[in-house]
Order: C-alpha cells, then sequence, then structure tokens
C-alpha cells in the first residue's frame, strides 16, 4: 500500500493504481480487517469511480472498479455492465472472468459465477488468483453443492489460512450439512482471526442466497454453546 500511495502522489490519475488502492480497501472489508468499515467503503469506492475516469478502454481497470463497486453495495448491474465492457475488450483476460465470477453470485447468479470461473481456469491454469478457490467455493455453496463446495473452500484454506471470508463460508457450509462439531471448529478458528463473525452480508443480493449463509452461521454459532 505504500507502493501505491507513493504512485499516487507522483501521479494522481494513474488509473491502475487507483483501481489497485481501490481493490485493497475492498480486501480489507472482506476480511473485517478494519475498524471503521463505512468509511473504508468511502474511500474504496472513490478510488474506484476516480479510477473509472480514467479507465478509457483498459479492461483491467475496468473490471478491478467493477469488482469494488459491486462488492460495496453500488448498482450491480452498472457494475456488471463495466466488467462486461471489460471482457468485450479483451475476452482473453483471466483476472476479468474471475472477477465477473464473483460479481456474478453477488448477484445470485451462482451458475453462471461458476463459468466465469471455468473460464478464469482455462485461460490462466498456472497463474492463479490466489483466492480463486475461495470464490469458486462460495459459488458451489450458493448453488447448494455443499459437498464440493466444502472441498473446494478447504483447499482454499491450505493457501490462504488467514482469510476470514473462507471460514465464514465453510463454517456455514458445513452447518447444512450436519457437520457441526466441524461448523463449531470453524467458527473458533475464525475468532481467532477476528472478532467479526458475521459481517454485512448485503453485497449478496438475492435473498434467498444471503439468508443461506446467514441461517448457516446461526447454526454454526448457536453450536458453540
Amino acid at each position: 500500500m505504500i507502493q501505491l500511495e507513493r504512485a499516487l502522489a507522483r501521479d494522481p490519475g494513474f488509473g491502475p493504481a487507483l483501481a489497485l488502492a481501490a481493490w485493497y480497501h475492498q480486501q480489507l472489508d472482506v476480511g473485517a480487517w478494519i475498524e471503521d468499515r463505512e468509511r473504508n467503503r468511502g474511500e474504496g469506492i472513490d478510488l474506484a469511480r476516480r479510477a473509472l475516469q480514467t479507465a478509457g478502454d483498459d479492461p483491467g481497470v475496468l473490471a478491478a472498479a467493477a469488482h469494488v463497486l459491486g462488492h460495496f453495495g453500488e448498482d450491480i448491474n452498472a457494475a456488471l455492465a463495466l466488467v462486461d465492457r471489460s471482457l468485450a475488450l479483451n475476452p482473453s483476460f483471466a483476472r476479468g472472468w474471475y472477477w465477473s465470477g464473483i460479481l456474478r453470485y453477488m448477484a445470485g447468479q451462482p451458475d453462471l459465477a461458476l463459468e466465469h470461473f471455468d473460464n478464469f481456469l482455462r485461460l490462466s491454469p498456472r497463474d492463479r488468483w490466489p483466492a480463486h478457490q475461495a470464490g469458486i467455493g462460495a459459488a458451489l455453496f450458493f448453488s447448494r453443492r455443499f459437498e464440493e463446495a466444502a472441498a473446494m473452500l478447504l483447499r482454499s484454506l491450505q493457501e490462504l489460512p488467514n482469510f476470514t471470508h473462507t471460514y465464514r463460508f465453510l463454517a456455514a457450509c458445513y452447518a447444512h450439512m450436519g457437520r457441526l462439531e466441524e461448523a463449531r471448529e470453524m467458527i473458533k478458528r475464525l475468532r481467532a482471526l477476528t472478532p467479526v463473525v458475521v459481517p454485512d452480508f448485503s453485497r449478496y443480493r438475492d435473498q434467498q442466497q444471503r439468508e443461506l449463509l446467514l441461517s448457516g452461521l446461526r447454526l454454526a454459532i448457536d453450536g458453540e454453546a
């Protein structure tokens, strides 16, 4: 982040740096690693919008800004249009397909998300985005493919053991599978990383899918007693 701040100090209109800085704010929110989440949200949105002002036809800036704005609760259809534009400009942009997958399950389209994740994996068989397994696991969870979701989420934890997002989905997944002891263990491990067990999930626009995640977490938390 220090290097980004230096880059933006030298060129406040450098779109890729603005988009990357916005993404860092999004990551802080996903992990609930920030105390003032509203301030962090506002800063992330501002950076993403500034990036778009300079984006032109840069697929990377368009897709990253779309991801950030979608995550922070801005117009999901506008975010989808931005990422679609990015992929129209460069259909081989692997990370764009990844971010599109994230946005699709946020929009309540987990099956389409899985198709877009498949495109990402096909285009990037070696240089994988570190959290890709967590994203795929979340889409599988929202598709109610709990066995597959749990396997993918466990693989994700091997690569990113401090990614709190994964523990929440895995706890909910185990709870819906009736594996409450394992669900409780995921909540215990999550509490060791953050006091925020159930953050704001309004970024998931489909009410039924949001309730699926929340009800699983409630089962896991109630099982702690």
